[in-house]
């Protein structure tokens, strides 16, 4: 029998606006006890993207069913501005970092700079920093760095969308990028201004938007706690707001409990507005206007279920 007296679960995407000074973990716990009370359960939650401690800007954070679908905020594209001081180099390629080598500051005019830029739009290969959340043996990279230990690193292929580049001063350059996943923009920094003939670091980093979400619509840690309880709960989006690029089909009542024990259903009178880049597409489901979760729809029309929310949620 059901616990009458369980905890409802908190459930939905609150869009938080990170400070600089500290970790996207600090920042998650800390909204998950903004939304904990005798009445809701908030301990199932997730971000959808670690920023840098000195980073601010958007991190999406995915509450209770929500966090079945993070994966698509952390696959997501990402913009970010950034400054970069020229003439010293630290070791985590931020100011939080040990300046390990300097150089002289060449002058460089903007025309260089709009020209720089485009060089760099398009794929590419990118080293990821030791100073980074990655693992290698089972140890964050990180670890390995504070020990001294420099680790043999994989290239990763990642895509530059759009770059500007603003001389902001003699020895600073503002950055505004988007991105892929997995982009580091301390890397891409250091690359710039060895692409000037000079070293660099970054002086501040600040996510704008990822996800189809932006950093207007979003909140600091400091505003949600002057909130009420309800009103925090006003700032949370629907489950299906990472999932708005997918197309949406409806479900009857019969075929919702169906996907709930996992059945494939045939659709296929319901695909007309479904457009297909291969064999398959994941979809949005609903019944009447209720998110009920996700699925991979064949251009035969067979749909299987990936993802179904818990109905009693």
């Amino acid at each position: 029998m059901a616990n009458n007296h369980a905890k409802k679960q908190v459930v939905g995407i609150l869009l938080l606006n990170k400070p600089s000074g500290i970790s996207s973990h600090s920042a998650l716990a800390g909204a998950k006890c903004l939304f904990m009370s005798a009445e809701f359960d908030s301990k199932k939650a997730g971000h959808t993207g670690t920023l840098d401690p000195m980073a601010t800007g958007l991190l999406p954070i995915c509450f209770g069913e929500a966090t079945k679908f993070s994966q698509f905020g952390l696959d997501a594209d990402k913009s970010y501005t950034a400054t970069i001081k020229l003439g010293d180099e630290t070791d985590t390629g931020d100011k939080e970092g040990k300046i390990i080598a300097t150089s002289a500051v060449l002058p460089f005019s903007q025309q260089q700079l709009d020209e720089l830029a485009q060089t760099l739009v398009g794929k590419q290969e990118q080293i990821p920093p030791m100073y980074s959340a990655l693992k290698k043996d089972g140890k964050k990279l990180y670890e390995y760095a504070r020990d001294g230990i420099d680790v043999e690193r994989q290239a990763r292929t990642i895509t530059i969308y759009k770059l500007t580049l603003t001389k902001l001063s003699d020895d600073e350059i503002q950055l505004c990028v988007v991105c892929s996943k997995g982009t580091y923009v301390r890397v891409l920094a250091q690359n710039i201004a060895e692409q000037l003939g000079m070293v660099g670091h970054l002086t501040a980093l600040h996510r704008t938007a990822t996800g189809g979400f932006d950093v207007a619509d979003s909140i600091r840690l400091d505003e949600l706690d002057k909130m009420a309880f309800d009103e925090r709960f006003g700032r949370l989006l629907s489950i299906d707001a990472l999932l708005t690029h997918l197309p949406k089909v409806s479900l009857t009542g019969d075929e919702t409990r169906r996907i709930g024990m996992g059945q494939r259903l045939n659709i296929k009178d319901r695909l007309s507005d479904v457009v297909f880049d291969d064999d398959t597409q994941q979809i949005r489901l609903y019944q009447g206007k209720k998110f009920v979760g996700l699925g991979q729809v064949w251009t035969n029309g067979r749909m299987q279920p990936i993802k179904v929310l818990n109905f009693n949620h």
